[in-house]
């Protein structure tokens, strides 16, 4: 992983929702709807916050129907915890 990469992704883990969404993340997939009832943000601020996290590649995305569906994209965690136990 790159040093761009991991900025990234440490930027987008500093903000307080987005990692509180992939700590939620942790236990398994969830519907949009799920996540929206832990937090007190709109619709749209979530959406935002899940292009952001898929963007780095954290969370993937998948629709059924009307719902969108995220879960943790463990490839890119593992990835990350590798370079972070490098530094260590």
């Amino acid at each position: 992983m790159d040093t761009n990469k991991m900025a990234l992704i440490c930027k987008t883990l500093s903000d307080v929702n987005r990692l509180e969404i992939v700590k939620m993340l942790v236990n398994g997939e969830k519907c949009a709807c799920k996540l929206l009832e832990k937090f007190a943000i709109t619709q749209p601020t979530l959406s935002h916050h899940m292009k952001i996290l898929e963007e780095c590649e954290l969370v993937c995305e998948h629709k059924d129907g009307k719902w969108r569906y995220y879960s943790l994209n463990k490839e890119t965690l593992f990835e990350f915890k590798n370079e972070i136990e490098k530094m260590i």
